[in-house]
């Protein structure tokens, strides 16, 4: 079979496509790897950074982080065991408790923040700041277009 014919701007946006989830790859890989030494993975960073920037319910993180409900419970309840996070009653929602990191869970969380931000700047450095502004002004376009009903 034919591959279907594309624009210019169609191929420009499948190999853009390509390289996003390629790069999505590879930031996991690289999240698990500054995670390790505190005995986390990426995904429970991400949990857990959410839960530090606001106050959130698991339903409220998912939704920032782009992520099943589901899925993020699953990882706030094994946090919750580690004792890095509790639940608190949320005054809004009878059901939805509230994430709040503990002490524990701030500090595995600043240890990770530690080796991330040394990574991020020698790979801002290399790419450069101007460059790397330039391509996440795109990427905001591409996400809010990804985001409004198509008709």
């Amino acid at each position: 079979m034919k591959k279907p014919d594309r624009t210019a701007a169609g191929d420009a946006f499948a190999s853009f496509s390509i390289s996003v989830i390629r790069l999505a790859a590879h930031l996991n890989a690289a999240g698990d790897a500054l995670a390790k030494p505190s005995g986390q993975t990426s995904a429970r960073w991400q949990v857990l950074a959410a839960a530090s920037h606001a106050t959130m319910s698991v339903a409220d993180i998912g939704r920032v982080l782009g992520l099943a409900r589901q899925g993020v419970q699953r990882i706030a309840d094994i946090l919750e065991t580690e004792g890095l996070v509790r639940y608190e009653e949320n005054p809004a929602h009878q059901r939805a408790k509230l994430l709040m990191l503990t002490q524990a869970g701030e500090a595995a969380l600043h240890d990770i923040q530690i080796r991330q931000a040394a990574w991020a700047d020698t790979l801002g450095a290399e790419i450069g700041a101007d460059d790397l502004r330039a391509t996440t002004t795109t990427l905001a376009r591409v996400l809010d277009s990804l985001a409004r009903p198509k008709g």
